[in-house]
């Protein structure tokens, strides 16, 4: 299965610990055959954070961007760029069911190139009983999925 992986399941990668998920999710589902994919705004959403426990001194600088310098040069991890213009024409339609527009991006990366999306995200996981989000997933992608980890591990 091609999955692409919401910034949740990368914290861990630069140091991030979050409870109740499993630090080597990405490692786990590559061993089982999977093929691994992120969208490329998550880089940036894992420098920010990043940033953020840096500034707050939870975090050494080195630690973060070995952690981001392991995703992006590990070449079983595909990485989607958000300047594709489908994923972008999507990500616009996604807008008016999302309010957070780097949500729109990964979730249009997802559709656009992958079989399910794995997130924790509420408001992601609500569109699957949204009318509108289903009509677009039926043109796009009719078998994509969102899922959290537990649905496929």
């Amino acid at each position: 299965m091609k999955i692409l992986l919401d910034t949740t399941y990368l914290l861990p990668a630069i140091g991030i610990a979050i409870k109740e998920h499993q630090k080597d999710l990405p490692l786990k589902l590559i061993q089982e055959g999977n093929q691994i994919s992120i969208c490329d705004i998550s880089v940036f959403e894992l420098s920010a954070k990043g940033a953020k426990h840096v500034s707050a001194g939870k975090l050494p600088p080195e630690r973060v961007t070995r952690g981001i310098r392991a995703i992006v040069y590990n070449e079983q991890i595909e990485m989607i760029p958000t300047y594709e213009s489908q994923l972008l024409l999507t990500a616009f339609k996604l807008r008016k069911t999302l309010n957070d527009f780097i949500d729109c991006l990964i979730l249009s990366a997802a559709i656009n190139h992958c079989d399910i999306l794995l997130t924790e995200d509420k408001d992601i996981q609500n569109l699957k009983n949204n009318k509108k989000f289903n009509e677009l997933l039926t043109t796009k992608n009719p078998k994509f999925k969102i899922q959290k980890p537990t649905h496929i591990l």
